[in-house]
């Protein structure tokens, strides 16, 4: 079976507190290493959690508020000092890009890995970035400032063969034609391909929706998904702050779960006022039981 699993770095809002750190998110897809979002404190955490950060292959942030980008610098600087030389894909509002360009020219450093910028996208859905593994796609959300939803989907996988039933004669070619969904001929007999391949694992689909006010315009750009993450800043004794700040409540987080009927909920972007995130996740899981804290250290599976 294909992995494709979450590991939480950082999930809570503006500052640290409580032993949770500004967002960040690391994802594993048959070990390929993606980061979304990269708020400070990001490379000690990822140096804690044992995760192989230098294998990074493209990092996404969603906007420029500082709880989401102020780690990006020392992880980039740290994976220079480790002699990086692959390349990597960075993803975010254009505004980020003059960012490094003047840290890196006041740090008096150059980068010995080509580093790939490309600007979202914050005024329309569209298709992002594309690998072997996965494809990515950005649609807006409604922040103070331009920000990004991401979808992550892996690529369709090629039927798998019945080893049992495969002769040990059988060309490649032929094997590599069953993978692909045709029908061969072998010993002058037609083999259909479902005798001797099976359906592959349904590919998974992760959404990542950060700060928003609540916004029913997502529900079909997520409503494929089998795990969304969403913002729930606060409980919905705080909904006029959540209004107030373009954020959300966890139950408006919940609803946008149900309406779109995905698997699995993540919420996070606590706000620094909960010590204790139970009433968050009471609220969300009465509108939407399948619901679960994006926790620092957490891993889910999507």
């Amino acid at each position: 079976m294909s992995k494709f699993s979450i590991t939480i770095i950082g999930s809570n809002s503006a500052r640290p507190a409580y032993g949770r750190s500004p967002s960040a998110q690391w994802l594993n897809i048959d070990n390929h290493f993606y980061l979304i979002d990269c708020g400070e404190g990001t490379l000690s955490r990822l140096i804690h959690a044992k995760l192989r950060y230098t294998k990074l292959k493209a990092i996404f942030i969603s906007h420029l508020h500082g709880d989401h980008y102020f780690g990006l610098a020392p992880l980039l600087f740290t994976m220079n000092f480790q002699r990086r030389v692959e390349p990597l894909y960075l993803y975010a509002p254009i505004g980020l890009a003059e960012i490094l360009t003047l840290q890196l020219k006041q740090a008096s450093t150059k980068l010995g890995y080509p580093l790939h910028f490309i600007p979202t996208n914050t005024q329309k859905t569209a298709l992002l970035h594309r690998d072997e593994t996965i494809s990515v796609h950005t649609s807006p959300l409604s922040h103070r400032v331009p920000c990004a939803a991401f979808r992550f989907a892996q690529n369709p996988k090629n039927r798998k063969l019945i080893k049992h039933k495969i002769p040990t004669d059988l060309s490649v070619e032929k094997r590599i034609a069953l993978k692909n969904g045709e029908n061969i001929y072998y010993q002058d007999k037609l083999i259909l391909n479902t005798e001797w391949t099976k359906a592959p694992d349904k590919p998974r689909i992760y959404a990542y929706c950060s700060d928003t006010i609540y916004d029913e315009r997502i529900v079909p750009f997520v409503s494929e998904a089998h795990t969304l993450y969403h913002e729930a800043t606060f409980t919905e004794a705080q909904r006029l702050r959540a209004s107030q700040t373009f954020h959300s409540t966890a139950r408006q987080a919940a609803s946008i779960a149900k309406q779109a009927a995905v698997e699995k909920l993540l919420i996070g972007h606590f706000s620094a006022r909960y010590a204790n995130l139970n009433p968050l996740l009471e609220e969300a899981k009465r509108v939407f039981p399948n619901t679960f804290l994006a926790e620092e250290g957490k891993t889910f599976n999507a």
